[in-house]
């Protein structure tokens, strides 16, 4: 029994983070996983980026209400939910995914929390569960599931390197070049049909 286990931003969604730099106007938010491994770090210096601005959760949920799927994106994964289940693994939050789960019928996501201070303000992030995209695949796994992992990030290799198969879409030249035993690809169509030969 198969389960295919996507990262969802950079993969099925724009990331969250680019789109908000951009409508912003704060250029260093463009800042992601591709570029700092340790999420942990990478959350707490968002946080504090937006404090500084004076940013509220309201303002970041206001860019992410205009974001749509990647081109392609939504007939891909659709596609593919009809052939094997899917489940989508993400760091983001509870309180950013919703409006992007109604653009995609609403495929299963595994996500974290923010914690909001009374003003409004991220405070800290929730995290469900330590390395949550590796736990979540080994979880998987323990209840006689083989999965197939893919995403573009740092984030996602623990849980891509220890599944059945795995794949990266449309990661970075660093990332391939460090990782040059896993098949990369940068087109929909031939990703689905890697999947599927692993099904």
């Amino acid at each position: 029994m198969n389960i295919v286990c996507l990262d969802m931003e950079g993969v099925i969604m724009p990331e969250i983070w680019i789109e908000f730099a951009k409508e912003s106007g704060i250029p260093e938010l463009k800042r992601t996983t591709r570029d700092e491994p340790d999420y942990d770090k990478l959350m707490k210096w968002r946080i504090g980026v937006l404090k500084e601005h004076g940013m509220k959760l309201e303002d970041v949920q206001n860019t992410i209400a205009k974001i749509k799927p990647l081109p392609g994106a939504k007939e891909f994964l659709d596609k593919l939910r009809k052939e094997t289940q899917v489940i989508i693994l993400s760091d983001t939050f509870e309180q950013f995914a919703k409006p992007m789960m109604a653009h995609l019928d609403w495929p299963m996501i595994m996500c974290n929390e923010l914690i909001i201070d009374d003003e409004g303000y991220i405070e800290s992030v929730h995290m469900r569960c330590e390395h949550s995209k590796l736990t979540t695949v080994r979880g998987l796994q323990s209840i006689g599931y083989d999965t197939i992992a893919a995403g573009d990030s740092y984030n996602d290799l623990e849980m891509i390197l220890n599944s059945k198969k795995g794949f990266l879409f449309r990661s970075t030249d660093k990332i391939k070049a460090e990782y040059p035993q896993l098949e990369a690809f940068e087109d929909y169509d031939e990703f689905y049909d890697a999947i599927i030969a692993a099904l």
